[in-house]
């Protein structure tokens, strides 16, 4: 399996960078210590919700029953609607109501390391399809360590951007920022449709047959 698409969907995706105006409005009201403590407890709910996706993802579509293909598709979708909305500069996995309910939180002094931060804003149902889609993938232990490993860098990547929300924010801008997130998207665009050809085509193998007559 070819390790470096997961890693390159899962940064396009979760995009720390693209939330960094959020993750600044969510806690701005915040102390030093509740920041910190906001910024480690996000970092981890991306860490685990990606390792615990390529672990048990496989097991919870084979319970329910669903084939791997016909989940490629789903995910495949998933993604494409992700990446709509960064080519529109907004987080993939965010509804406005999302926005709006960690606006709510914050304000009311609630927890918004968990939700919406760490899901819906970083890490979504785009999140967890990629994980699976690449889990059915992986040949050998070692692959699917290097996949469950990725979340180490899902969260070391969001620790260390919203460690330095403030600087980034300062040279981006939100042009800046909103740039990276369509660029993003853009990349994210193209592998979702290369997922889902390749669902439709196991679902339909047909769809591969050419016929020249």
């Amino acid at each position: 399996m070819d390790l470096l698409k997961p890693l390159i969907a899962l940064l396009a995706i979760v995009n720390p960078i693209g939330v960094v105006p959020f993750f600044i409005h969510f806690t701005q009201g915040m102390t030093p210590e509740e920041r910190r403590r906001t910024l480690r407890t996000t970092s981890l709910t991306g860490f685990l919700v990606v390792s615990i996706s390529s672990l048990a993802g496989l097991k919870i579509i084979e319970f329910f029953g669903i084939s791997v293909p016909s989940f490629q598709v789903g995910g495949g979708v998933l993604l494409l609607i992700s990446a709509i909305n960064m080519l529109n500069a907004q987080p993939g996995d965010t509804r406005p109501r999302d926005v709006q309910e960690g606006r709510a939180k914050a304000e009311a002094g609630a927890s918004i390391a968990v939700v919406p931060l760490g899901v819906p804003l970083l890490t979504g149902p785009a999140t967890i399809s990629t994980m699976v889609i690449y889990a059915e993938k992986t040949r050998t232990f070692w692959e699917h360590a290097v996949l469950v490993g990725y979340g180490v860098v899902v969260g070391v990547a969001t620790f260390l951007v919203f460690s330095a929300a403030g600087r980034i924010a300062r040279v981006l801008g939100q042009t800046g920022i909103d740039v990276m997130t369509r660029l993003m998207g853009l990349i994210l665009a193209a592998m979702a449709v290369e997922l889902l050809a390749d669902g439709l085509l196991k679902l339909f193998p047909v769809l591969g047959a050419t016929s020249f007559s």
